[in-house]
C-alpha cells in the first residue's frame, strides 16, 4: 500500500497519463515556475522576517503611554493648523 491508500503501480499509471497529457516539456516548464515561486516566496518571508525583527527593535516607543497619546494628539493638532492656514492663504490669493 502506497500514500494514502494509492499503491506505487496506480502512481505510476498516473504519472504515465500526465506525461502523455502534457508532455515532458510543459512539465519541466510547470516544474520551474513552481520551484521558482516557492523559492521567491521562501526569501521574501526571510525578508520580511528580518525587516519584522529589526522594526520592532528600533521602533520602539520609549516612554509613558500617556505622553505618547499627547504628543500624537499635538501632531494632529499642529498638521490641522497647517491645512487651516493653507487654506487661508489659498482664499486670500
Amino acid at each position: 500500500m502506497g500514500i494514502g491508500g494509492i499503491s506505487v503501480g496506480s502512481l505510476l499509471v498516473i504519472l504515465l497519463i500526465v506525461l502523455l497529457l502534457f508532455g515532458t516539456k510543459k512539465l519541466r516548464n510547470v516544474g520551474t515556475d513552481l520551484g521558482g515561486a516557492i523559492k521567491g516566496f521562501r526569501s521574501a518571508m526571510k525578508d520580511g522576517e528580518q525587516s519584522g525583527t529589526e522594526e520592532s527593535e528600533t521602533d520602539k516607543p520609549e516612554g509613558d503611554p500617556a505622553q505618547l497619546s499627547q504628543s500624537a494628539e499635538n501632531d494632529a493638532g499642529k498638521a490641522a493648523d497647517a491645512r487651516e492656514h493653507a487654506r487661508s492663504r489659498e482664499h486670500s490669493s
